[in-house]
């Protein structure tokens, strides 16, 4: 099996590697269809999927049998404040692979977000919920995940959320860096959603592709919890004394005017998952616990 992995130095790409490499999630075993697998991990500068002709030549020449794209601008404020930027990675680079992917009959996973969700209703969305995001990051994502559905009808679009890894940025690192410097931070409490292990996430994604059931996922570690609550749950995690001071969405945008405006509610529940291949998600709490456990470990892998 010959595959491209575009992103690849996110933390997505980094678990999906992991995971090739060793044939191990935390969750379980990678299934056996991976064992020397011939993998190309990319990521900007070698391969820049806002350009069409090199996703082109890059896709045509590869001979994959599978395409998994992992990159994306992620910065939601960070979108907000250059959304032409985040429309040529998150839509159109999307798009350059699909076309590319569709014209050598190669599928295509795609990763989105629960961002595209407006989150103005309590509960658990569900794949076929009404869309209609708040943020640039949001909107180029949904229009991603749009133009991919148009030009590649062998797709997997899975959408995931709170998203924390080993390798990169994300709120994890942020909490246990702020609690290791400050005595309190404040965060927000009024938006609730799922903490996700980007190591579950890979294993997931990687059942799904040996499938030919094409079409929207959600992908999440399973329970909802507040900004707030998973804050809380890093500093026990990590040892820290560390108190976490609560706010609304309301009270954190006048103090952060430039934010992007985020949903209420984006929980999401792995339904389509569930009826494709068995939903093995752990809990969100199980999940950072076993980041707690495998830190130190993993971190001097990289």
């Amino acid at each position: 099996m010959r595959i491209l992995v575009t992103g690849a130095s996110g933390q997505l790409g980094c678990e999906l590697r992991h995971c090739l490499e060793t044939m191990q999630a935390e969750i379980g075993p990678i299934p056996e269809e991976y064992r020397d697998a011939a993998v190309v991990y990319t990521d900007t500068p070698d391969l820049d999927i806002t350009n069409g002709d090199a996703v082109d030549e890059a896709v045509r020449l590869g001979r994959y049998d599978l395409v998994i794209n992992c990159a994306a601008m992620t910065n939601v404020d960070g979108c907000e404040a250059n959304e032409s930027m985040a429309r040529l990675v998150n839509a159109i680079g999307a798009w350059n692979l699909a076309r590319a992917t569709k014209e050598n009959g190669i599928p295509l996973v795609h990763v989105s977000t629960d961002y595209v969700f407006p989150g103005n209703e309590p509960g658990e969305r569900a794949e076929s919920d009404p869309v209609s995001p708040l943020s640039a990051y949001g909107r180029s994502k949904l229009e991603g995940e749009k133009l991919v559905a148009n030009a590649n009808n062998r797709h997997f679009i899975v959408r995931t959320a709170w998203l924390y890894g080993y390798v990169g940025k994300n709120f994890v690192k942020t909490m246990m860096r702020l609690g290791e410097s400050h005595d309190e931070v404040t965060v927000v409490d009024d938006q609730l959603g799922n903490p996700t292990s980007a190591n579950d996430l890979a294993y997931e994604i990687l059942k799904l592709a040996l499938t030919h059931d094409y079409g929207v996922y959600h992908c999440t570690n399973e329970g909802t919890c507040s900004w707030a609550d998973f804050a809380e749950a890093i500093m026990v995690g990590a040892g820290l004394d560390c108190k976490v001071v609560r706010c609304t969405s309301e009270e954190y945008k006048q103090a952060h005017p430039e934010s992007a405006d985020r949903p209420h509610f984006s929980s999401l529940k792995n339904q389509h998952l569930e009826q494709a291949i068995g939903n093995e998600m752990r809990s969100w709490q199980d999940a950072l616990q076993s980041y707690f456990d495998q830190r130190e470990e993993r971190n001097s892998d990289v």
